[in-house]
C-alpha cells in the first residue's frame, strides 16, 4: 500500500508536492484536505504547511541548485526524488531546528523505501555535496544574464522575470520578488456592524496579539504572529474577518452610502460584499453574484457569522443576470492572480503568459456587462489582484474608448494619494505598500 509509505511530515509534503505538480490542483485546497484529514499534532501541522509552502516558494533556488550537483538531467528525474530532494534543500537552507545530516539521513531512508538503494545513493550524494559546497553555492551572474540570476536567485519562472525587470528595473524587482517570498502576512478587518476600533484593539490586547493599524485603511490590522486565530471566540462571533487590506481599496471607491443598490459581480468568498455592508452601515442591498451553489453557501456563511443582513445572494453567471439597475456596481474581474505570490507561491509556476491573454475577454465582458447595470450617475469599479498592465488599466482604457457616456474617476478623491498612479488609478505594489497588489 502505497499510501502508507508517505508517512509523517515529510512524506505528506512530498506527496502532495508530487499532486501539485502532476495536477491542476492549487496549493491551498491540496494542504487543507491533507490538514483537515491527518492524524498530525499540531506541531507537525505547522512544519507540514512549512515545508509545502517553503518548497513552492522556493522551487526555483532549489531547482537551480539541485540541478548544479545531480548527476544528468534533474527535471528529468522521478517526481517522488524530485520532490524528497527538494524537501529536504528546503530545511537544509531555510530551517535551523533540525541538523544537516539527520535530514539527509532521513530523506534517504524515504526515498529507499520507495524507490530502493540506487535513488537512495544518488540522495545521499547529492545532498552530501550540497552541503558540503553550502557557503559557495553560485547563481547565474547578473552581469551576464540578469533575467537568469533573478529567476534562479529569487525563484520566479523566467518569463516573469523579463517582464518585471523591463518594467520597473533591477532595483525594485529585486525588492518586488523579495517581498513575494515572504511569509504572508495576518491582516483582519474589523466587522464595524459589531465592535467598534477601541474595543477591538483592547481585545487584541487581552490575548496579547501585536498589531499593527492598516497603512491606509485604519478598518484593518496586521497580526505580527500569525496564528491560529479563527479559534478564537471572536472570530466565530464575527467581529472580523480575514482580509488582505488591498481588498478593502476597491469598496473604498465604490464610495457607498447607506440605502444605495450596490451589485457585486464576482463574489466569492464574499470578503468585499461583507465590507460594502459594513461601509453602507447594514442599510440598502448589496447583491452578490457567484456562479457555483458551493461558493455562494461559503459566502452565506462567511456573511451570516459577520452579521450582515443586507446581502442578497444570487447563483448565476453574471455576465447573464438580469434586474433594476444599481447605483453601484463592482466588478472584481477573475485574473492571473499575480498580486498574490507571498499567499499564493505555486500561482507564479502555474501561470504564463497565455493565461494573462486568455482572461481579457472574459474581463472585457464584464466590465461591458457592468455598464448596462448602471444607472445614469452612478459608478462602476473595475479591480484585481494582478499587477499585470493588461488585465488592469488596458481594459479601462478599451472599455472607455468605447462607452462614450463613462469618464474615469479619480482615484485620489477616495483613497490615499500614495497608492494612485498616473492614470488615477490604484496601484497597489507588495514590495512597496505590505500588501497584495
Amino acid at each position: 500500500r502505497v499510501k502508507d509509505l508517505y508517512t509523517g511530515v515529510r512524506g505528506t509534503a512530498v506527496k502532495i508536492l508530487d499532486r501539485i505538480e502532476r495536477t491542476d490542483s492549487y496549493l491551498e485546497k491540496l494542504l487543507d484536505h491533507e490538514l483537515k484529514n491527518s492524524d498530525l499534532s499540531g506541531q507537525d501541522k505547522a512544519l507540514l504547511y512549512e515545508l509545502v509552502h517553503g518548497v513552492v516558494r522556493w522551487m526555483g533556488r532549489l531547482d537551480w541548485i539541485l540541478a548544479g550537483f545531480y548527476k544528468g538531467q534533474f527535471s528529468k528525474a522521478i517526481p517522488v526524488l524530485k520532490n524528497a530532494l527538494r524537501v529536504a534543500l528546503y530545511q537544509i537552507m531555510f530551517l535551523d531546528k533540525i541538523p544537516d545530516y539527520a535530514i539527509v539521513n532521513e530523506a534517504v531512508d524515504f526515498v529507499k523505501k520507495l524507490q530502493g538503494q540506487k535513488p537512495a545513493d544518488i540522495t545521499n550524494a547529492v545532498l552530501r555535496n550540497i552541503i558540503r559546497s553550502k557557503n559557495g553555492l553560485r547563481y547565474p551572474d547578473p552581469a551576464e544574464n540578469l533575467v537568469s540570476y533573478l529567476a534562479a536567485y529569487y525563484s520566479h519562472p523566467t518569463w516573469l522575470a523579463k517582464r518585471w525587470v523591463d518594467r520597473y528595473g533591477r532595483e525594485a524587482v529585486e525588492t518586488l520578488m523579495a517581498a513575494n517570498n515572504e511569509r504572508p502576512t495576518l491582516t483582519l478587518r474589523i466587522n464595524g456592524l459589531k465592535v467598534d476600533r477601541q474595543e477591538f484593539e483592547g481585545l487584541l490586547q487581552s490575548v496579547n496579539l501585536r498589531y499593527t493599524p492598516g497603512i491606509y485603511n485604519d478598518h484593518f490590522y496586521r497580526l505580527q504572529i500569525l496564528t491560529n486565530i479563527q479559534n478564537w471566540q471572536y472570530f466565530a462571533e464575527g467581529y472580523f474577518a480575514i482580509q488582505d487590506e488591498s481588498t478593502g481599496m476597491p469598496c473604498l471607491l465604490l464610495d457607498v452610502k447607506p440605502g444605495m443598490r450596490v451589485l457585486d459581480m464576482c463574489a466569492a468568498p464574499g470578503g468585499k460584499s461583507a465590507y460594502i455592508a459594513d461601509l453602507m452601515s447594514n442599510t440598502g442591498e448589496v447583491v452578490s453574484l457567484d456562479k457555483f451553489e458551493s461558493r455562494v453557501k461559503m459566502m452565506q456563511a462567511n456573511l451570516d457569522r459577520l452579521g450582515v443582513s443586507i446581502v442578497k445572494f444570487v447563483t448565476t453567471d453574471a455576465l447573464e443576470y438580469e434586474d433594476d439597475l444599481f447605483d453601484r456596481v463592482l466588478v472584481d474581474a477573475p485574473c492571473s492572480g499575480l498580486g498574490t505570490l507571498s499567499k499564493k507561491p505555486d500561482i507564479k509556476w502555474k501561470r504564463d503568459l497565455l493565461d494573462i491573454k486568455k482572461l481579457n475577454p472574459i474581463q472585457e465582458d464584464l466590465l461591458n456587462k457592468a455598464a448596462e447595470m448602471v444607472k445614469v450617475g452612478g459608478a462602476v469599479v473595475y479591480s484585481t489582484c494582478t499587477i499585470e498592465p493588461e488585465e488592469n488599466y488596458e481594459v479601462v482604457k478599451k472599455f472607455l474608448s468605447e462607452h462614450e457616456n463613462f469618464r474615469l474617476d479619480d482615484a485620489s478623491a477616495y483613497v490615499d494619494k500614495t497608492i494612485v498612479d498616473g492614470n488615477g488609478c490604484i496601484q497597489s505594489l507588495p514590495h512597496r505598500d505590505k500588501m497584495d497588489g
